[in-house]
């Protein structure tokens, strides 16, 4: 009989700073998923988003305040300690390399307005035999749930792949394509910043620890 492979969801953003629709989207994932572990993965330098404005060790010590106590969550920080620009899908190759001795399927998530530009990406078709892609709802984007949505050339790469359930991930390695339906949660990075130098408050928009920690050690300019 065929074992299912173990499912690890992999997590990147420059989380800039961690938030609750970050960690409330992981925390639905894991749920609907089954996943055993997810990683969020912090990049260094992101090749099609602004350099981050927090530097690199700021952003790991929030992300690592942020999910400290859930024991499903990891802190993966080879992207951040990494030079030049990441790669999901170099970070991808090497996560494979590295779980090569047990049957594990990682779970990629991305958000649906990522998802329609991946055509852009950095060798964005050897993703499908690295990974699943979990694409997620963000907010003002709708879930892709028609092939008629996507771009022409998306439209032919992902012919056959889209399921519907998500226990059909632990059937194989790779190449799937699932819609999660994730609670939206409209928050971003860019509000809080906003929120900071504007002197709003930013309490409830994401955990206290780290919360603290931006105030603390002055992480974005104009808090007061």
């Amino acid at each position: 009989m065929k074992t299912d492979y173990t499912l690890i969801g992999i997590y990147g953003g420059t989380f800039d700073p961690i938030h609750y629709g970050h960690l409330r989207t992981a925390e639905e994932l894991v749920e609907i998923l089954q996943l055993d572990e997810l990683h969020f993965i912090p990049a260094g330098q992101p090749r099609l988003r602004n350099q981050p404005i927090a530097s690199r060790h700021q952003r790991c010590v929030m992300l690592n305040k942020a999910i400290r106590d859930n024991s499903r969550f990891e802190l993966d920080t080879r992207e951040i300690k990494g030079r030049g620009e990441s790669y999901s899908v170099e970070t991808l190759r090497k996560l494979n390399q590295e779980y090569s001795s047990r049957q594990v399927a990682f779970c990629f998530i991305i958000g649906a307005d990522a998802f329609m530009k991946l055509p852009s990406w950095y060798h964005w078709r050897e993703l499908f035999g690295l990974c699943h892609l979990i694409v997620v709802n963000r907010p003002g984007f709708s879930l892709i749930n028609q092939q008629s949505d996507l771009p022409r050339e998306l439209t032919i790469e992902c012919q056959n792949r889209w399921v519907e359930q998500a226990d059909l991930l632990k059937q194989r390695a790779s190449g799937f394509i699932y819609c999660a339906a994730t609670t939206p949660v409209a928050i971003s990075a860019t509000t809080i910043r906003n929120a900071i130098l504007t002197g709003k408050s930013i309490r409830y928009l994401l955990p206290d620890s780290v919360i603290n920690y931006i105030y603390r050690y002055h992480v974005y300019p104009g808090e007061k």
